[in-house]
């Protein structure tokens, strides 16, 4: 027989239940503390105690001095998946915005060369742009692709779409490639994306490939406060042909 949920349970379940029965979207807002002490006469504490394990299991958002909101299923980012970061940022009801830092052609170094399998000083359109969720920033992106892949990505306005949908509409992203890791920001990174130096970040490395050539390399830096990478696998631990 099962135990009796405890007093937090039963809240967490209460607001669960919501979510997943439809009564709240992404990005809505969830009663208040206030609220759900008077709906389910319990204390504070109690309804804190839930809030904040649906907030450190991803259901939920806490925003000091505006309340608790619906996450957005997809603002996890996948780790199998290509996505932009305008539609992840919509799936948890924030608004995208952009801001372009650099838009040019650059000669690929020796070392950067090897990721596009390419010789050094090859041509290579570079990006450098700082996205934000309702003006917060949370990506900064910096990006080189390949100009045969994309020859009229200078001429793009990355203010008004993201480099990823861009790519994804002129050229079919067959395969890709992630590096994960945590990095501590530069003294300029930290500013872009405007948190204190030696704020943790997560840094994802992304190559893409059309056919056989490589499309693009990307870096990626998340603020660990603000972004988590997650993933889903079927058939662990079976073996399969390669």
């Amino acid at each position: 027989m099962n135990a009796p949920l405890t007093r937090y349970e039963v809240v967490k379940q209460y607001v669960l239940s919501a979510i997943e029965g439809g009564d709240y979207e992404a990005g809505d807002k969830l009663p208040s503390e206030n609220e759900l002490v008077r709906e389910l006469s319990v204390s504070r504490m109690t309804v804190n105690r839930a809030l904040r394990e649906l907030t450190d299991e991803g259901h939920i958002i806490r925003r000091a001095g505006m309340g608790s909101f619906v996450a957005g299923r997809r603002m996890r980012g996948q780790a199998a998946d290509i996505e932009s970061i305008r539609d992840e940022l919509a799936s948890r009801g924030e608004v995208w915005s952009a801001t372009v830092l650099s838009q040019n052609s650059v000669k690929a170094s020796e070392a950067f060369a090897g990721e596009f399998g390419a010789d050094s000083g090859t041509e290579l359109f570079h990006l450098l742009i700082i996205h934000k969720g309702d003006g917060q920033p949370i990506e900064l992106e910096e990006r080189w692709v390949n100009p045969d892949i994309a020859p009229d990505l200078l001429l793009e306005d990355f203010s008004e779409t993201t480099p990823t949908d861009y790519l994804l509409s002129v050229a079919p992203l067959l395969r890709a490639e992630h590096v994960v890791r945590a990095v501590a920001p530069t003294a300029r990174e930290a500013e872009l994306l405007e948190i204190e130096e030696g704020t943790p970040c997560l840094e994802i490395n992304r190559r893409t490939w059309t056919g056989e050539r490589v499309a693009s390399f990307a870096r990626l830096l998340y603020p660990g406060d603000r972004y988590e990478l997650s993933a889903r696998f079927s058939n662990v631990g079976a073996s399969a042909n390669t």
